[in-house]
């Protein structure tokens, strides 16, 4: 693959393809934020824009970790295979965040593996390039630490609700997270397919149909892709584990 880049005024070269939309969201990331421009494009050096279908192989638990990504659009999905075949979903990574960068320094090899949920547009950020803007600039150890640390507080968040949430108040978190507003009414769609969802919430398709099914009694009503809630508010309460549906009759 050709990687190519453009030349700025300043002589820092910035991906091409990369739009300034692209370029905000990079400087919104803790790993980034706070940079200037020139420093951004220097730290990211070598990068280079993907566009890719859905269900597209990015690497393989084990493979050689020679660059991290930044989803600029679409969802990845970070996964592990068990003995039996089967797939554990670890993450599911939507529009906006980073991951595997703790790869290129912990040993060298993903931990994990990752295939695209979409079609999903990505920026690789090379290994080698990052690590020696790193090395020559340690300020930038604190901005890794504190994107790790991000990381890390999702990991146990998700932990958390694996052990001490049911399936219905998981799935109750989870669609009260999609919602435009804090309170009242919301029709939103679901970004993924419900088995998709079902692997990020730790359970199988049928729990998560017998969960919404639950959800009918606080006003929810699935139909397809699109989910019609009557009380955001309520909906966001039970996720918290704060109150329970009445069962039906």
């Amino acid at each position: 693959m050709m990687h190519v880049e453009s030349l700025q005024p300043n002589g820092v070269r910035r991906p091409n393809g990369l739009s300034d939309a692209d370029k905000a969201l990079l400087l919104e990331l803790p790993l980034f934020s706070g940079l200037n421009e020139d420093e951004l494009f220097r730290l990211i050096g070598g990068s280079w824009i993907e566009t890719l279908p859905s269900q597209s192989l990015l690497f393989l638990q084990g493979d050689e970790a020679d660059h991290f990504y930044v989803v600029l659009q679409g969802w990845v999905k970070l996964f592990r295979a068990t003995a039996d075949g089967h797939e554990g979903v670890i993450s599911v990574i939507p529009t906006g965040q980073s991951f595997a960068e703790a790869a290129i320094f912990e040993n060298g090899r993903y931990p994990v593996s990752a295939s695209t949920l979409d079609e999903t547009r990505l920026l690789a950020i090379p290994a080698e390039t990052f690590i020696a803007g790193v090395v020559e600039n340690s300020s930038y150890v604190l901005k890794i630490l504190a994107s790790m640390s991000c990381q890390l507080h999702r990991l146990v968040n998700q932990v958390e609700e694996l052990v001490l949430k049911s399936s219905v108040e998981r799935v109750a978190g989870y669609l009260s997270e999609l919602c435009p507003n804090d309170a009242g009414p919301a029709l939103i769609r679901l970004p993924l397919d419900k088995a998709v969802i079902a692997q990020r919430l730790g359970m199988q398709p049928e729990t998560l149909s017998r969960s919404f099914a639950r959800l009918r009694n606080l006003g929810v009503e699935s139909k397809g892709g699109q989910v019609r809630i009557d009380d955001v508010s309520a909906l966001r309460q039970f996720g918290h584990g704060d109150c329970a549906p009445h069962q039906p009759n």
